[in-house]
Protein backbone atom coordinates (compact mmCIF):
# COMPACT_ATOMS: atom_id res chain seq x y z
CA UNK A 1 0.00 0.00 0.00
CA UNK A 2 1.47 3.46 -0.96
CA UNK A 3 0.52 6.64 1.53
CA UNK A 4 1.72 10.50 1.02
CA UNK A 5 4.65 11.77 3.75
CA UNK A 6 6.49 15.39 3.90
CA UNK A 7 9.08 16.22 6.51
CA UNK A 8 8.28 18.00 9.16
CA UNK A 9 11.28 21.06 10.37
CA UNK A 10 8.74 22.22 12.77
CA UNK A 11 8.86 20.10 16.25
CA UNK A 12 7.09 20.54 19.67
CA UNK A 13 3.89 19.89 21.32
CA UNK A 14 2.83 23.75 20.09
CA UNK A 15 3.67 22.89 16.52
CA UNK A 16 1.90 19.24 16.59
CA UNK A 17 -1.46 21.13 17.81
CA UNK A 18 -1.18 23.53 14.85
CA UNK A 19 -0.61 20.44 12.60
CA UNK A 20 -3.18 18.74 13.88
CA UNK A 21 -5.96 21.92 13.51
CA UNK A 22 -4.65 22.01 10.33
CA UNK A 23 -5.85 18.32 9.24
CA UNK A 24 -2.43 17.09 9.38
CA UNK A 25 -0.89 14.29 11.73
CA UNK A 26 2.42 14.46 13.21
CA UNK A 27 4.72 10.93 12.58
CA UNK A 28 8.49 9.81 12.79
CA UNK A 29 9.98 7.02 10.78
CA UNK A 30 13.20 5.38 12.21
CA UNK A 31 15.44 2.29 12.00
CA UNK A 32 18.01 1.64 9.12
CA UNK A 33 21.32 3.61 8.81
CA UNK A 34 19.27 7.01 8.64
CA UNK A 35 18.16 9.38 11.66
CA UNK A 36 14.65 9.09 12.83
CA UNK A 37 13.23 11.50 10.72
CA UNK A 38 10.24 13.70 11.96
CA UNK A 39 7.57 13.69 9.33
CA UNK A 40 3.72 14.91 8.85
CA UNK A 41 0.68 13.24 6.89
CA UNK A 42 -2.50 14.23 5.68
CA UNK A 43 -5.06 13.10 7.86
CA UNK A 44 -8.08 11.56 6.06
CA UNK A 45 -5.65 9.97 3.92
CA UNK A 46 -4.08 8.12 6.76
CA UNK A 47 -7.24 7.83 8.96
CA UNK A 48 -9.25 5.73 6.10
CA UNK A 49 -5.28 3.46 5.32
CA UNK A 50 -6.04 2.73 8.94
CA UNK A 51 -8.76 1.29 8.86
CA UNK A 52 -7.88 -1.57 6.38
CA UNK A 53 -6.43 -4.16 7.77
CA UNK A 54 -3.59 -5.13 5.29
CA UNK A 55 -1.97 -1.03 6.35
CA UNK A 56 -1.26 -2.88 9.60
CA UNK A 57 0.11 -5.84 8.19
CA UNK A 58 2.66 -5.08 5.10
CA UNK A 59 5.01 -3.77 3.36
CA UNK A 60 3.99 0.37 2.92
CA UNK A 61 5.24 2.19 0.08
CA UNK A 62 6.23 5.63 2.21
CA UNK A 63 6.13 8.62 -0.88
CA UNK A 64 8.39 11.01 1.41
CA UNK A 65 8.91 14.33 -0.61
CA UNK A 66 7.78 12.29 -3.65
CA UNK A 67 10.44 9.90 -3.14
CA UNK A 68 9.75 6.14 -2.55
CA UNK A 69 10.80 3.85 0.82
CA UNK A 70 9.59 0.66 2.42
CA UNK A 71 8.40 0.97 5.75
CA UNK A 72 6.42 -0.61 8.41
CA UNK A 73 3.83 0.31 10.74
CA UNK A 74 4.80 0.28 14.31
CA UNK A 75 2.16 2.38 16.29
CA UNK A 76 -0.70 4.71 16.19
CA UNK A 77 -1.98 7.20 18.97
CA UNK A 78 -5.52 8.08 18.49
CA UNK A 79 -7.12 10.59 20.55
CA UNK A 80 -9.21 9.32 23.36
CA UNK A 81 -12.84 9.86 22.22
CA UNK A 82 -12.46 11.74 19.03
CA UNK A 83 -11.93 9.88 15.58
CA UNK A 84 -8.70 11.13 15.34
CA UNK A 85 -5.31 10.03 14.62
CA UNK A 86 -2.53 11.95 17.15
CA UNK A 87 0.36 10.19 15.98
CA UNK A 88 2.00 7.76 13.81
CA UNK A 89 5.59 5.75 14.01
CA UNK A 90 7.09 3.77 10.97
CA UNK A 91 10.69 1.79 10.86
CA UNK A 92 12.50 1.50 7.73
CA UNK A 93 12.76 -1.54 6.06
CA UNK A 94 15.67 -3.62 4.39
CA UNK A 95 14.94 -6.47 2.44
CA UNK A 96 18.10 -7.99 3.44
CA UNK A 97 17.18 -7.60 6.90
CA UNK A 98 14.57 -9.98 9.06
CA UNK A 99 11.49 -7.57 10.52
CA UNK A 100 9.16 -9.01 13.55
CA UNK A 101 5.76 -7.62 13.69
CA UNK A 102 2.21 -9.18 14.05
CA UNK A 103 -0.06 -10.87 11.37
CA UNK A 104 -3.70 -11.04 11.45
CA UNK A 105 -4.94 -14.85 11.65
CA UNK A 106 -7.80 -15.40 9.27
CA UNK A 107 -9.90 -18.34 10.27
CA UNK A 108 -11.59 -20.54 7.91
CA UNK A 109 -14.20 -23.60 7.15
CA UNK A 110 -15.43 -23.01 10.53
CA UNK A 111 -19.16 -22.97 9.29
CA UNK A 112 -18.55 -26.75 8.10
CA UNK A 113 -16.93 -28.03 11.16
CA UNK A 114 -18.09 -31.03 13.31
CA UNK A 115 -18.39 -28.53 16.51
CA UNK A 116 -21.05 -26.42 14.62
CA UNK A 117 -22.67 -28.64 11.94
CA UNK A 118 -23.23 -31.98 14.34
CA UNK A 119 -22.68 -30.10 17.71
CA UNK A 120 -24.41 -26.97 17.10
CA UNK A 121 -21.44 -25.30 19.12
CA UNK A 122 -20.34 -21.77 18.61
CA UNK A 123 -16.14 -21.27 17.90
CA UNK A 124 -14.20 -18.79 19.94
CA UNK A 125 -11.39 -17.34 18.10
CA UNK A 126 -8.89 -16.86 21.26
CA UNK A 127 -5.72 -15.43 19.25
CA UNK A 128 -6.51 -13.18 16.49
CA UNK A 129 -2.59 -11.77 15.45
CA UNK A 130 0.35 -13.97 15.23
CA UNK A 131 4.00 -12.49 16.08
CA UNK A 132 6.29 -13.83 13.40
CA UNK A 133 9.78 -13.09 11.85
CA UNK A 134 10.62 -13.20 8.16
CA UNK A 135 12.30 -11.08 5.30
CA UNK A 136 10.51 -8.07 4.19
CA UNK A 137 9.65 -10.31 0.83
CA UNK A 138 8.32 -13.41 2.95
CA UNK A 139 5.55 -11.20 5.13
CA UNK A 140 2.01 -12.73 4.72
CA UNK A 141 -0.69 -10.20 4.41
CA UNK A 142 -2.86 -13.21 6.84
CA UNK A 143 -1.87 -16.02 8.23
CA UNK A 144 -5.07 -18.64 7.41
CA UNK A 145 -6.51 -21.22 10.27
CA UNK A 146 -8.68 -23.95 9.08
CA UNK A 147 -11.31 -24.55 11.02
CA UNK A 148 -12.99 -27.72 9.07
CA UNK A 149 -12.09 -30.67 10.92
CA UNK A 150 -12.62 -28.47 14.84
CA UNK A 151 -14.55 -31.30 16.64
CA UNK A 152 -16.81 -30.63 19.70
CA UNK A 153 -15.22 -29.42 22.78
CA UNK A 154 -12.01 -29.29 20.55
CA UNK A 155 -9.34 -26.74 19.87
CA UNK A 156 -6.86 -25.44 17.41
CA UNK A 157 -3.58 -24.99 18.54
CA UNK A 158 -0.59 -22.88 16.65
CA UNK A 159 1.42 -26.41 16.58
CA UNK A 160 -1.83 -27.34 14.04
CA UNK A 161 -1.00 -24.39 11.64
CA UNK A 162 1.42 -24.13 8.99
CA UNK A 163 3.21 -21.19 8.56
CA UNK A 164 3.81 -19.84 4.95
CA UNK A 165 7.40 -20.86 3.50
CA UNK A 166 10.53 -18.08 5.48
CA UNK A 167 8.19 -17.28 8.39
CA UNK A 168 8.29 -18.37 11.89
CA UNK A 169 6.37 -17.38 14.93
CA UNK A 170 7.93 -15.77 17.99
CA UNK A 171 5.92 -17.50 21.07
CA UNK A 172 8.39 -19.56 23.24
CA UNK A 173 7.69 -22.41 25.70
CA UNK A 174 4.97 -24.66 25.11
CA UNK A 175 4.05 -22.81 21.86
CA UNK A 176 2.45 -26.27 21.12
CA UNK A 177 -0.39 -24.98 23.85
CA UNK A 178 -1.17 -22.03 22.56
CA UNK A 179 -4.83 -22.46 21.86
CA UNK A 180 -6.28 -20.68 18.20
CA UNK A 181 -9.25 -21.26 18.68
CA UNK A 182 -11.91 -23.29 20.58
CA UNK A 183 -15.40 -24.91 19.83
CA UNK A 184 -17.88 -23.72 23.35
CA UNK A 185 -21.00 -25.25 24.33
CA UNK A 186 -24.15 -22.98 24.15
CA UNK A 187 -27.28 -23.33 26.78
CA UNK A 188 -29.45 -22.41 23.28
CA UNK A 189 -27.26 -24.75 20.67
CA UNK A 190 -27.92 -27.99 19.03
CA UNK A 191 -25.89 -29.99 22.10
CA UNK A 192 -27.36 -28.15 24.55
CA UNK A 193 -31.24 -29.23 23.25
CA UNK A 194 -30.02 -33.05 22.37
CA UNK A 195 -29.17 -32.56 26.73
CA UNK A 196 -32.30 -31.46 27.34
CA UNK A 197 -34.20 -33.91 25.37
CA UNK A 198 -32.16 -36.98 26.74
CA UNK A 199 -33.11 -35.64 30.24
CA UNK A 200 -37.02 -35.27 29.39
CA UNK A 201 -36.87 -38.81 28.39
CA UNK A 202 -35.58 -39.60 31.33
CA UNK A 203 -38.29 -37.94 33.25
CA UNK A 204 -40.80 -39.47 31.35
CA UNK A 205 -39.68 -43.41 31.88
CA UNK A 206 -39.25 -42.43 35.84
Amino acid sequence: MQFNATTRSVKGTSASRRLRHAGRVPAIVYGGTADPLSIELDHNEIYHALRKEEFHASILDMQLDGKGQQVLLRAVQWHPYKQQVLHVDFQRVDAAQTITTKVPLHFINGENSPAVKIDGQLISQVVTELEVTCLPSNLPKFIEVDLGNLVGGGNVFLSDITLPEGVTHTVHGAEGELVLAAALATRGGASSDAAEGGEAASDSAE
